[in-house]
C-alpha cells in the first residue's frame, strides 16, 4: 500500500493485484494510534480482502473496515474508483 494525504488526513491506498481491485482505508492503526496501515500486508480471510496491521497483526476488512480478529474496533473505509487510469478516493469535505 501507499499513504495519500488529504489535508491533515492520511489515507492508506491498496491495489489488490489478484482481484484487480482498489481499496482505501484510514492509515491510522486504531490500537497503536500510529500511521502504519499502508505498510500492512494484504490478503484474504475466507475470501474477504483484508489488511493486517504491521504492529499487532490484527486483520481489518478492506471492504467494510470491520476488525476480522474479533476486536471491537474498526477502521474507516473510502469508496475508490478508477477512470482512464487515474485512481479517485471519495472523501467527505
Amino acid at each position: 500500500g501507499v499513504c495519500v494525504k488529504n489535508g491533515e488526513e492520511q489515507i492508506a491506498l491498496f491495489y489488490f493485484t489478484r482481484r484487480n481491485e482498489w481499496y482505501a482505508t484510514q492509515n491510522e492503526c486504531p490500537h497503536r494510534k500510529q500511521m502504519a496501515l499502508s505498510r500492512g500486508m494484504i490478503g484474504t480471510l475466507t475470501d474477504e480482502p483484508k489488511v493486517a496491521c504491521p504492529f499487532h497483526k490484527k486483520n481489518f476488512s478492506l471492504k467494510t473496515g470491520e476488525c476480522l480478529s474479533g476486536d471491537e474496533c474498526s477502521i474507516r473505509t473510502y469508496p475508490v474508483k478508477v477512470e482512464n487510469g487515474t485512481v479517485y478516493i471519495a472523501v467527505s469535505p
